[in-house]
């Protein structure tokens, strides 16, 4: 990852903070210790939380900081009703800087900074003003799924893609806006007519619902689907895996991973036994680069509370994988990355249908 960001209220770009990499003493380890709350997904969820948690693994080597009290650790929320126990948990536990990730938490956070003045919180993926001790972390996720829209668009065969987003929010939306518009820009230059089919879960947990789903887009020949739907993403994993098992492997469908690279999650052995790999690419938000860069300002006695970060394509805060992308496609992607970057391509924030 990039060490630089955007800070959207003074338009700053500015310098993530060197790690010392020197152990520290017990008392001021207490003070450079950072907790997540996760929401229901756990740390393990292959997407969101996983890339945030290993945003913390990577802090805590940096600092020679352990898992546990007086370094990092996690909070596992099983439902909404644990977040805010979970908040005190951790303020009681003596971390200093605790991150809510995922704006379902937001309300959580603001009773716990409010309740909580001399404790450092961070709120990720939502923005939260009027408190000096809270950091809000956004993406530019808009911009990376254009890079996706870009990339499904020259890959597909069917000219039929898909779209499968968790809940409707404003932070889906960027995904769902961003591929959409990708798309549709690529096929008109390339002079394609393609298909796109849209649709929802509901919510970031049924791995059924999203499997079901998607078995519906293929059954409508379309041959890549982007999900950014958390775990329940990983219902289209299985899907096309099941699929493609059944499929001689130049007739597989793919998946576009999210949040981390989700690679691993492709491998597969197709029908004749030839092992092969059906993630197309993955949209990468760097909650890892993000949580371990806001913990390093605290670390410096720099905590920017009061403050919102966005992170986008320049500093690599969001971008794509390479993946199984073709170098025509890997070529078109990266242009249309510096076109993002110099202004020439302007990414809606809302889907237009």
């Amino acid at each position: 990852m990039g060490t630089g960001l955007v800070i959207a209220t003074t338009g700053l770009v500015l310098t993530a903070c060197q790690g010392k990499g020197a152990k520290t003493s017990s008392s001021s380890k207490a003070n450079h210790s950072i907790a997540l709350i996760t929401d229901s997904n756990g740390v393990d969820d292959h997407s969101f939380n996983q890339a945030a948690w290993s945003g913390f693994q990577a802090y805590g080597k940096e600092h020679g900081l352990s898992q546990g009290k007086g370094g990092y650790q996690y909070f596992q929320s099983s439902s909404a009703s644990d977040y805010e126990p979970n908040f005190t948990q951790a303020v009681n536990a003596g971390y200093q800087t605790i991150y809510g990730v995922g704006y379902m938490l937001s309300d959580s956070v603001k009773t716990a900074a409010a309740k909580y003045p001399k404790k450092n919180f961070v709120i990720i993926d939502d923005v939260i003003t009027g408190k000096k001790n809270v950091a809000s972390a956004t993406f530019k996720s808009n911009d990376s799924s254009y890079l996706a829209g870009v990339a499904a668009a020259y890959t597909t065969k069917t000219n039929t893609v898909g779209f499968i987003g968790s809940a409707k929010s404003s932070v889906i939306d960027l995904f769902e806006a961003g591929y959409i518009q990708g798309v549709k820009d690529t096929a008109k230059k390339l002079s394609k007519n393609i298909t796109i089919l849209d649709q929802y879960i509901g919510d970031f947990t049924s791995t059924d619902k999203a499997k079901s789903i998607a078995q519906s887009m293929y059954a409508k020949k379309a041959d890549i689907v982007y999900q950014a739907a958390g775990s329940a993403g990983n219902g289209v994993f299985q899907e096309a895996k099941d699929l493609n098992s059944e499929k001689a492997v130049n007739d597989k469908v793919w998946v576009i991973g999210v949040d981390i690279d989700q690679t691993s999650q492709g491998k597969y052995t197709a029908k004749g036994g030839q092992k092969s790999n059906f993630t197309l690419t993955s949209v990468l938000k760097g909650l890892n680069f993000a949580v371990k860069d806001i913990a390093n300002k605290a670390y410096d006695g720099k905590f920017p509370g009061g403050k919102h970060l966005v992170y986008g394509l320049q500093h690599d805060g969001v971008s794509l994988t390479k993946g199984n992308l073709n170098s025509k496609t890997w070529k078109a992607v990266q242009q249309a990355r510096q076109d993002i970057i110099n202004g020439k391509i302007k990414v809606a924030t809302s889907p237009s249908k």
